[in-house]
Formats: C-alpha cells, sequence, structure tokens
C-alpha cells in the first residue's frame, strides 16, 4: 500500500526552528508519553506520545538537516530515538540499516549493517507491498506505509525520508493503542500544515496546504465539536490543541460519536463542563456556555468564568482533584453576567479513573441565593428588633422608677418652691426619654398601636400647619391627593409620626431648598408585585409618596437606611431612629415602606397601606385607665415587681392614696401570700416578665382560689406581646411601662370601683 499524496515538500513547508528548539520539542513529547494518562483523550497520547517525538524529530532532520553531514544527522536520530517505544530503525537509500533501537532489535530482529532487504523478508512478517517498493515510495515521495504481521498481529509500517541518504522506518502501535486511534496533524502559528498522521490522510481526498482549509466553519475552535471535510462526506469531531512549543502546536481530533455519543453531552438539559486540575475548561456544553457567557470554542478557566464567595476557586478546584471536596456543591457568583448571577457548582471524577478530568454540573443558584438574602436580612432585623425591644423593656423599668419618684418628689413642693423647677425638668426630660424608647418599641414593633379607620387627606390637612413650620423657610411643601383614595386603619398617632419623620429627613436631603412633595393614590395590583426582596400581596392599595430633589442615597447604603441607628447625617444630626421607627410601624399597621433614590436627583419613599372601604364603628378603648375620683375605699393591693426602683415607687403611690400594700418580688412568693386565706387581696398588680414564672401564669393559677380578684399587668413591652395570655384571664387591664403616680393610682382605683359595683350587684 503507497502513498504519495503529501510529497516531502509539502509535508515539510516552513520548518526551520533551531536544533536546540527541535529537540525540546520532541522532549516535550517524550515527557507527555511517560506523564499523560487517564482521561477522554489522554488513552491515545499514553501510548502516541513518543511517536510524535518520533514525527517531530524526522520532520526537524528532514527540514534543518536535510543539507547536514550524514555523521551529524546519525547522531540527532540515535538521540531523539534511542527512547521510542516502537522500534525505530534509519536505512540509507539503499536500505542498509545504518542504525536501530533496542525496540527493533527486539520485535524485528534489526541488527546494524544488515541489508533491510534481507531482514524483512522474512514469510513470518508477510509485508506487502515488498520492502522494495516501499523503500522507492520513501525516496520518491518522502513517505510510504506498508502492512505488516508480527506475532500474528497486523501491523503498519511506516517510512519517511529525513534527508536524500536517510530513510526513518517504524513500526506503529497496534490499532487502539496507537496515537492514530485518533487523527492528529501538526502545524506552525501561521496556520501551515506540517504534518498529518496516516489515518486522517486516509480520509483525505488530497492534503489541505493550510488549517483552515480542513475546517467545513473555520478557523479552530479547540475544545468544542467542529466540522471537518473528508474525501467525501463531512464529519463533526472535537478538538484539542497542545502547544508544542516554537510556535508549533498539535491537534488531536475524535469524531463526536466517540467524545459525545449521538451528541448527547451537547444538548444534556443540565449545563455541564469538563476542567483539568488547572481549571482549564476542556468541554463545555450548549447550557453552560449560556449560563457563563462562553463562547463557542473560546479557551477559558473556571476562575475566569466564576468567582468564590469565600475561599479562592483554584484551592477549591484543588480540593476536588484531591478528592476532598467532591460532591460538595458550591455557590459561586458568574463574573460575566449582568447583575447578579450565582452558580451552584458540584464536582465530581469523570469516569471510573481518579487521576482524569473532572466533570461540574452547575444549576442557576440566582433565587435560592436571593431568598438565603432574605432569610439573613429577616434574622438579622429580627435579631436587632429583640435587642432594640430588650434594651426598651429595661429603659422603660429605669423610666418608670425616675419618674414616679419625681412625681413623689412634686407632691412635697409646691409650684414656688426653689426645686419645683428642677423637678419638673427632670420628670420632662424622663418624657422624652419615654418617647425615644418608644421609637425602638416601633421598630422591634412592640408599641401599643390604637388603630382606627382614618383619612389620609384629613391627617395631611391637620399636619399641614405643623409640617410647613418643620421645613422652614428655604423648602416648600406641595401635598396633592387622589380625588378616589379610600381609608387606611392605622394608629393616627404613629401614622403622623411616620409622615413626620419623612418630611423631615426630606428636609435634610436639601441643604439648598427645594420642594418636597406629598402624593396619595390609589393601586390596584391583580399580581403580586416585586419590590426588590419583597413581593406586595395582590390587592388594593393606598399609597403615601413623599418626594424630595434631594441629594440621594448611595446604592451601597440603600439596604441599610431601615436598620436603626444607622444614619447619612453627620454626629448630633440624627439618631438613626426616624427611618426604623417609620418602618417598624408601617410593618405593624400590615403595609409596606420601600424608598427609591438617584444620587444627585432626589429620594421618593413610598408607603402601601391595605386599602379600607369605609369606616369602622367600633375603635378600641384606650388602654391607659381613665381618671376616676377615689372611691373612699381602702384597697388591699399584692404587687409583684422584680425590679426594687420600680417596687418602692408603685407601693408608696398607692399607700399614700390610703391602699394597703403587700409587696412580693416574684411570682413564688406571690403565691405563698396568695395561698394564706387570712389574707385579704382585692387587686393584683403583677409585672408580665419576671425571672422565673411570669406574670399570666402565676395570675391563673391565684384566680383558682380567688377568682374574684381584679388583675392589672404592667409591663414595658406592648400588650399585643402577650394579648393571647391576657385574653385568656377575666378581669383584667394593661398598664404600660413607664407610667406616672396618677396613671397606677387611677388604673388601681378603677378595678376596686368595678368590684365594688360587682359586690353591690
Amino acid at each position: 500500500m503507497s502513498d504519495t499524496r503529501v510529497p516531502s515538500t509539502r509535508v515539510l513547508p516552513g520548518l526551520a526552528p533551531s536544533l536546540a528548539g527541535l529537540t525540546a520539542v520532541a522532549a516535550l513529547c517524550v515527557a507527555a508519553a511517560l506523564t499523560v494518562q487517564g482521561g477522554p483523550s489522554g488513552s491515545f497520547l499514553a501510548a502516541g506520545a513518543v511517536t510524535l517525538a518520533g514525527v517531530v524529530t524526522i520532520l526537524a532532520v528532514a527540514t534543518g538537516l536535510r543539507r547536514a553531514s550524514p555523521l551529524r544527522v546519525d547522531r540527532h536520530l540515535r538521540t531523539l530515538f534511542q527512547a521510542d517505544q516502537s522500534p525505530v530503525f534509519v536505512t540509507d537509500a539503499q536500505g542498509v540499516v545504518l542504525w536501530r533501537n533496542a525496540r527493533s532489535s527486539t520485535a524485528l530482529g534489526i541488527s546494524d549493517g544488515l541489508e533491510i532487504l534481507d531482514a524483512l523478508a522474512r514469510p513470518d512478517l508477510d509485508l506487502q507491498p515488498s520492502v522494495a517498493v516501499l523503500l522507492g515510495q520513501a525516496r520518491s515521495s518522502g513517505m510510504a506505509r506498508g502492512g505488516i504481521r508480527l506475532d500474528g498481529a497486523a501491523r503498519t509500517l511506516a517510512l519517511t525520508r529525513v534527508s536524500s541518504d536517510r530513510v526513518v522506518w517504524r513500526l506503529e502501535p497496534e490499532t487502539g493503542q496507537r496515537a492514530g486511534a485518533a487523527w492528529q496533524l501538526r502545524s506552525d502559528g501561521d496556520g501551515n500544515i506540517m504534518w498529518i498522521s496516516p489515518d486522517l490522510l486516509d480520509q483525505l481526498d488530497a492534503s489541505p496546504l493550510l488549517l483552515a482549509d480542513l475546517f467545513v466553519d473555520p478557523p479552530l475552535r479547540p475544545d468544542t465539536t467542529q466540522g471537518v471535510r473528508l474525501a467525501n462526506r463531512s464529519v463533526q469531531v472535537y478538538a484539542t490543541r497542545r502547544e508544542l512549543g516554537d510556535g508549533l502546536q498539535e491537534i488531536t481530533f475524535t469524531e463526536a460519536r466517540d467524545e459525545d455519543p449521538s451528541g448527547q453531552f451537547e444538548s444534556l438539559p443540565v449545563p455541564l463542563l469538563q476542567l483539568e486540575r488547572d481549571g482549564s475548561v476542556t468541554r463545555a456544553n450548549r447550557l453552560a456556555r449560556q449560563l457563563l457567557l462562553l463562547e463557542p470554542g473560546e479557551v477559558a478557566t473556571l476562575q475566569s468564568l466564576v468567582e468564590g464567595l469565600g475561599r479562592q476557586v483554584a484551592d477549591w478546584l484543588a480540593d476536588a482533584f484531591d478528592g476532598r471536596a467532591r460532591g460538595r456543591p458550591e455557590v459561586m457568583r458568574a463574573s460575566r453576567a449582568v447583575g447578579d448571577l450565582f452558580v451552584q457548582v458540584t464536582l465530581d471524577q469523570a469516569g471510573d479513573g481518579s487521576d482524569g478530568p473532572m466533570m461540574a454540573v452547575l444549576s442557576d443558584a440566582t433565587e435560592l441565593k436571593t431568598l438565603e438574602a432574605q432569610f439573613v436580612q429577616s434574622q438579622k432585623m429580627q435579631a436587632i428588633g429583640q435587642l432594640a425591644g430588650g434594651v426598651a423593656h429595661d429603659f422603660n423599668n429605669l423610666l418608670t422608677a425616675i419618674s414616679g419618684h419625681c412625681d413623689l418628689l412634686l407632691l412635697r413642693h409646691d409650684p414656688g418652691d426653689q426645686d419645683f423647677a428642677d423637678l419638673e425638668q427632670i420628670n420632662q426630660n424622663a418624657n422624652r426619654a419615654a418617647s425615644l424608647v418608644g421609637q425602638l418599641l416601633a421598630f422591634s414593633r412592640k408599641q401599643n398601636l390604637r388603630p382606627e379607620t382614618l383619612d389620609l387627606r384629613d391627617i395631611l390637612s391637620d399636619l399641614t400647619h405643623l409640617l410647613n413650620r418643620l421645613v422652614g423657610e428655604r423648602v416648600s411643601l406641595s401635598i396633592s391627593h387622589d380625588p378616589n383614595l379610600q381609608m387606611v386603619r392605622a394608629d393616627k398617632r404613629q401614622l403622623e409620626q411616620v409622615i413626620m419623620n419623612l418630611v423631615v429627613n426630606a428636609r435634610d436631603a436639601m441643604p439648598e431648598g427645594g420642594t418636597i412633595q406629598i402624593l396619595t393614590r390609589m393601586l390596584q395590583l391583580d399580581l403580586p408585585e416585586p419590590h426588590g426582596r419583597v413581593d406586595v400581596p395582590a390587592g388594593r392599595y393606598t399609597i403615601v409618596e413623599v418626594i424630595d430633589q434631594g441629594i440621594g442615597i448611595p446604592d451601597d447604603k440603600m439596604p441599610k437606611i431601615f436598620e436603626p441607628f444607622f444614619t447619612t447625617k453627620r454626629t448630633g444630626e440624627g439618631t438613626g431612629l426616624g427611618l426604623s421607627t417609620a418602618y417598624g410601624i408601617v410593618k405593624q399597621t400590615g403595609g409596606y415602606i420601600f424608598a427609591r433614590s438617584e444620587v444627585g436627583k432626589g429620594t421618593t419613599f413610598s408607603l402601601y397601606f391595605p386599602a379600607s372601604a369605609a369606616p369602622s364603628s367600633a375603635r378600641r378603648v384606650e388602654i391607659a385607665p381613665p381618671k376616676v375620683a377615689s372611691t373612699g375605699r381602702e384597697g388591699r393591693i399584692l404587687l409583684v415587681e422584680d425590679e426594687a426602683p420600680v417596687r418602692a415607687f408603685a407601693a408608696r403611690a398607692l399607700r399614700l392614696r390610703g391602699h394597703q400594700v403587700i409587696e412580693a418580688e416574684h411570682a413564688e412568693a406571690a403565691l405563698k401570700i396568695v395561698q394564706d386565706p387570712s389574707v385579704r387581696i382585692d387587686v393584683f398588680v403583677t409585672d408580665v416578665i419576671m425571672p422565673g414564672r411570669d406574670g399570666p401564669s402565676w395570675v391563673r393559677e391565684a384566680l383558682v382560689q380567688r377568682p374574684d380578684t381584679r388583675v392589672i399587668f404592667v409591663s414595658g413591652y406592648a400588650e399585643e406581646s402577650f394579648a393571647e395570655n391576657q385574653a385568656a384571664i377575666p378581669q383584667s387591664r394593661f398598664l404600660p411601662k413607664p407610667f406616672s403616680l396618677v396613671d397606677l393610682t387611677s388604673a388601681v382605683e378603677a378595678e376596686l370601683s368595678l368590684a365594688a359595683q360587682t359586690e353591690d350587684a
């Protein structure tokens, strides 16, 4: 069998690297043969790498040493082919063996000085065509191939003329073990084809001059599936490229049906990547390319496509290849996506080997990451709310003691006394502190609300005069209403506070002056409306918008504006509780608050309240008890309070009104007193939150023995925080802290009056 389609002048165009460069290329090939193992493309590289080294040598000698002395040619042939894993020997133009490697001596019985015509004429080798024909073809065409049988197996004997008087003979590996199991070629940096493997050459009509001539859709796109023109057909091949140095490259083609049966890898409904240890992406199916915005044929690494959210991608990849992170998904951010796109990546070994490439299974985790962020934000806000509520509770106890003892002192001083003004200042500042604590409770949604059906037009009309005074002379206020505006159900006092907070913030955002617009409108949502991480449910909403023309809020600060104590104002200009208070009030009312801002253009705050169709006839009863005249009846009061200053003030206040007070510092002590039948008790005054048993718990047990006893619960938390417990206890009312002397005594005497009415009935 002869092959005259690639003449020696065509096979070897343009190759003129230095001898050192050629030697380095050959050394790389030999090293690849010794190190490349496993993987979808490594099976043929393992056995064929040395073959390629031999080809490099043949090409190098034929090009760079064609005019060199035979001694120099022979020396380099010996150096480069001694380690070849296939039998290789060199003859002169007449077929006399000049040199052979150890493999040829063992397999073919070749020895130096032997006439090749005699050595291969043995009947058991069955060489076709004859040695003379092969040698003649090699001398004239540069290459020749013949079939030979060795140990009962069909093999190929390839001849390459490397100089006018030197021919390299090589016994190629068996099919399935040699590099020819996949088609290969070698080209220079300009795309000139310099060598084509025999298997590929058999499939072509003629040897292409340029790499681009081989492809249906040039240019070459490594690590992708691409069309190649053969003699009578076009086929899809998977191309891989390996740099050999000095601008040379080795390209290996594997038919798509071998690498990707029926194109399954490309069409799988799961994004997949094939990765090497250094992160190189050797294969990417269609969905993976779409997800990561990877161009077909683009050379990329996993590190360039995704960013780790914690550790470096390269470190995680190294752990996976070493067996420490396989099968454990990792969420990463896609680098090329516009906006936030999170990808969950799971790595595992491809195939059965432990040293081959890694397969990465991808999935879009953006929604999962968004939900996680929502959960984290919710947890953070809940934790801050609990902290704020706890701080507010403790402060309310302190303020109760401060304002209460101040009330006791005021009872002993007339307005004309020298200390009266100082005591009034203490009392007023205690009330201001109580208002600040109320804002903390508003954020934590634990303050007392008294909702009623309100018309926002009336609310804003009543506030107009106050708001105009707040904004000053350089800022004007514009209010516009929707004529079809519906009612909302909210606490009037708290709603006014929200609007005032937003207007004050708008004023502070416009130091040079401007206009603040307050707009009301109706909105019907047939579908949920997304607002960042929150979806407003479908329904009808009454909306209030406060719009300024101020400096705006930077994007990096927007997620924090509703957090307590966060402020963009300078030190001393704000507490950071205004927006957090507004957030808490609106959320406790069942509404939503959103902000849109653009730096340099202004900010818009939108309040969404569920629309109420008509005014409600029912209004909540005031929680604070009305002031009533003394019944003249001496009451027996069991006062249960764990805070000693609060207990001392309350006991003195009640005793000043003529009541007998029994003090207990915790629930257990109170129950012991209740169990004594000789002790008459008319009213329980108890704190809700105490160490050990809480107020509702011990009161329920006490009422079993004393069912007619009236109950007053006091707490620094809101009534709503234990509304269910209170509802289960008859004849009870709630008194929020901080309470004054008058608040406490009025509440107790109101309960004594109700008890007296019950007895008379």
